[in-house]
Parts: structure tokens; sequence; C-alpha cells
């Protein structure tokens, strides 16, 4: 091997291993949160499943079909609020790592686009939890046939919450997603106007696929994301398309 490939290929290993310093750092400070959330897994369930009981028919309760489902669930609970706790501590991980490729300018960006995407998942998931499961539960509890008897399994309620929270989380950052586009130049603030009917249409098309069948829930979702996108555009004013060499 010559000496310039050594030479190539010793940054490269230098980059892994600071990669692997970033994720330890990530794995301990989310294993710690997890261990200091464990004593209080019962009530972060309580928490999570306050929507549904609360819809749910008189002497009526959740079921667990899997042995060791009362166990696992709000462990899993457990760690999903201890990845939410930590994420501030993992994104600054993940900046240090990132920052010393970067421009000065694209410095300046990323530090407000990291804030507000993290408030805005943080947004959508209160969103959903506070708005949307309330009327989608109630809604389920209305439409069951009489003589069944509305008993949900913890785990499935479990995946059907953590994919609303995912889903609505998710879509709550789409004015991040229209400042970027516009400002690193992709989209122009006219293109992004001329967009809107698509965007509307969209809008439900995704909340048809993403929420439970009923007509409120789509509505919930879909309203959200278009007054969001417009949301966007508001911002796109204030923010002028930038070159990656521009420094200031």
């Amino acid at each position: 091997m010559s000496e310039s490939e050594q030479q190539a290929q010793q940054p490269l290993v230098e980059h892994l291993i600071e990669l692997r310093r970033r994720l330890m750092w990530i794995i301990g400070g989310l294993l710690i949160c997890f261990l200091g959330l464990m004593p209080f897994a019962q009530k972060l369930y309580t928490f999570v499943a306050e929507p549904l009981m609360a819809s749910l028919p008189a002497n009526t309760s959740m079921i667990a079909t899997d042995v060791v489902a009362p166990f696992f669930v709000p462990v899993k609970v457990t760690l999903m609020a201890a990845f939410l706790l930590s994420l501030p501590h993992t994104l600054y991980q993940v900046w240090a790592f990132v920052a010393p490729a970067l421009y000065q300018n694209e410095k300046r960006l990323i530090t407000p686009l990291v804030l507000s995407s993290m408030i805005l998942f943080f947004a959508g998931m209160a969103f959903a939890y506070f708005l949307v499961f309330p009327v989608v539960f109630k809604f389920l509890a209305g439409v069951t046939p009489i003589g069944v008897n509305m008993a949900t399994d913890i785990d499935k309620y479990l995946s059907f919450v953590l994919g609303m929270f995912v889903a609505f989380g998710t879509t709550f950052e789409v004015p991040v997603v229209v400042v970027l586009l516009n400002r690193m130049g992709v989209v122009s603030l006219e293109q992004l106007k001329s967009a809107r009917p698509y965007v509307i249409v969209g809008a439900f098309v995704i909340a048809a696929v993403i929420t439970p069948p009923d007509v409120i829930s789509q509505i919930m979702l879909a309203v959200p994301l278009v007054l969001l996108y417009e949301a966007g555009l508001w911002f796109c004013r204030f923010a002028k398309p930038l070159s990656r060499r521009q420094e200031s």
C-alpha cells in the first residue's frame, strides 16, 4: 500500500472511531433515561392508555392476550419515553459529529432546524394524544355493535398509539421541510404556492391512509397538515435561498 493510500485511509478510520464514540454516548444517554424511568413504567403506561380507558363502556377494560404482555408493554412505553427524554442529547451528539464538515452558513441553519423539528414533533404527538385520541376512541366505542365487548389488547393498543404518534409527529414537520427546500434553493416560493391544490389533495389522501376510517379523525390530520404547509410558506418569505459557498 502506497503512502498516499495510507493517508487517505487514516481520516476514514478517525471518522469511524468518532462515530463509534458518538453512538456510545447516544446509547449511554438512552440507557440512563430508561433506567431512571423504569420505576414509573406502570404509571407511564396508565398515562398512555388514559384516552382509550376514558372512552371504554362501563365495566370494561383492556386485556392482555400474551402471557408476558403485562410486563413488556409498560417496558416498551418506558423505552419510548426514554427515547424522547434523551432526544436533545442524541441530537447534540449527531450535531457534534457532522458539524466539522459543515460550512458556516449551514451551521447557522442547522441549529434552528433541529430545534424546530424537535418542537414540532412533540407538538404533533401532543396534538394526537390530547385532541385526536379522545375523538377517535369515542367514535369507535360508539359504533361498536350491540353484544360486542370492546376489549382491546394492550400490545395492539400500544402499536396503534406509537403509529399515530409517529404519523402526527412526522406530518407536523411540514413547515421545516418547506422552509429547508426553499432555503437550500431546491424549490422557489412561487413553486410552493402553485403546489397548494396538490398539497390539499395529498393531505386528505395521507389522512385517509394513516387515520382510522372516520371523517372526523381524517379532517383533524388533514386540516393541520394544510395549515402547517401555509405556515411554512409564511416563514419562507423571511428566508432567502442560500448557496453552499455563501458564508454570511
